[in-house]
């Protein structure tokens, strides 16, 4: 089968990736064999979605218009030109995120590299995580590397002797290496200094619990997806550098899981109507994709910030996060119309026989007691 060049230019960009990565994994890996393969990745990356758009991405001279050849060739353009006709904006992080490898590729002192490669390391993850989301992004999922690349077993960084190892090496790097990350960053928004696409910082956190066979041995958390408690301590761990130590772990199955009429229950505690499991509650799930249909082929597959599937009881249960988004769904009348196209079930108000208001009126209502 005949490929289209674009095809071409993007298998090899493919090659360039995972070389690099596997530069980056190896225990005697070389940095600087590292940076240029995600050099010519990025390369040929960005020629692979210019051939395709149709774009002419070759030098012309200004004032005759003609190509500028190379060894008989017209002069492609360089990554960093690529970069800025891709992301116009001199701010975007991942523009700034791959020129600033550009520039450590052209500077590297092959016995700083190791030093090197512990102080970017965040930068790094995010140069392949960015690379990796724009080949998708243009070329569709067929194209990802995500079943060629694995998260990498590590002892150096887990352990407290292993972390000041790392401070100190990131320290021994000369100054002048120094001063050009420095630099470089001295210009940039520090809005965007912390931008994950620039800067990509992990914090490993042992996952307890039972598994299922849904699960995957790393998984990554999205802040947006947390509950304003749960994204609090996140970036608060995170700034603070916390390190969160298992020292004993009772399991305890299903704790803090609701049954749907228990969702119903609390919800309806904060309504003025009514809310069924079996009509309103069923609708919402299915309509925000909560979870699977009853007897899927994948009970697993929810969105587990608000539902998990329970093995052991062959059914589905739902955390106190999604009881505060069915409320900030349909909490009022207004909301519950433009969710259901319908009008609410008012709760009945049931009226109180009127009390007996004083002391003279208890003697009154109170029968006579006999004489004797």
């Amino acid at each position: 089968m005949a490929y289209a060049r674009w095809h071409h230019i993007l298998i090899e960009s493919q090659r360039h990736a995972l070389k690099a990565v596997d530069e980056w994994n190896c225990s005697n890996g070389n940095f600087g064999d590292f940076l240029t393969h995600m050099h010519k990745a990025w390369h040929y990356l960005l020629h692979a979605e210019f051939h395709k758009a149709r774009i002419d991405y070759r030098y012309k001279d200004l004032k005759t218009g003609q190509y500028k050849m190379i060894d008989g060739e017209p002069k492609a353009w360089d990554l960093e030109w690529c970069l800025k006709q891709r992301y116009p904006n001199n701010a975007d992080p991942v523009r700034l995120n791959a020129e600033l490898f550009v520039a450590l590729r052209n500077k590297v002192e092959h016995r700083y590299e190791h030093n090197l490669k512990i102080a970017t390391g965040g930068k790094a993850q995010a140069l392949v995580m960015n690379y990796e989301q724009e080949m998708v992004a243009h070329f569709g999922p067929k194209f990802s590397l995500a079943d060629r690349l694995r998260f990498p077993i590590s002892l150096q960084a887990l352990t407290a002797e292993g972390r000041e190892q790392l401070q100190e090496a990131a320290k021994k790097l000369p100054k002048h290496t120094r001063d050009l990350v420095a630099k470089f960053e001295a210009a940039i928004d520090p809005a965007v200094l912390d931008d994950l696409k620039y800067d990509y910082r992990v914090r490993l956190v042992p996952i307890v619990g039972s598994k299922t066979d849904a699960d995957l041995a790393i998984n990554f958390v999205k802040l947006d997806e947390l509950s304003e408690e749960e994204r609090r301590i996140m970036v608060e761990a995170g700034r603070l550098g916390t390190v969160i130590q298992k020292i004993k772990h009772v399991e305890v199955a299903d704790k803090a899981k609701l049954r749907a009429k228990q969702v119903c229950a609390l919800v309806a505690e904060q309504l003025p109507f009514e809310f069924s499991p079996f009509s309103e509650h069923l609708e919402m799930w299915q309509r925000l994709g909560v979870r699977p249909a009853k007897n899927s082929s994948d009970p697993y597959a929810t969105e587990a910030k608000y539902c998990v599937y329970s093995e052991a009881f062959n059914t589905y249960l739902y955390t106190p996060a999604w009881v505060k988004r069915v409320i900030t769904e349909i909490g009022t009348i207004e909301k519950y119309r433009a969710f259901f196209d319908n009008e609410p079930r008012m709760k009945k108000v049931t009226v109180l026989p009127r009390q007996v208001g004083s002391s003279s009126e208890a003697n009154e209502a109170q029968p006579q007691s006999m004489s004797a």
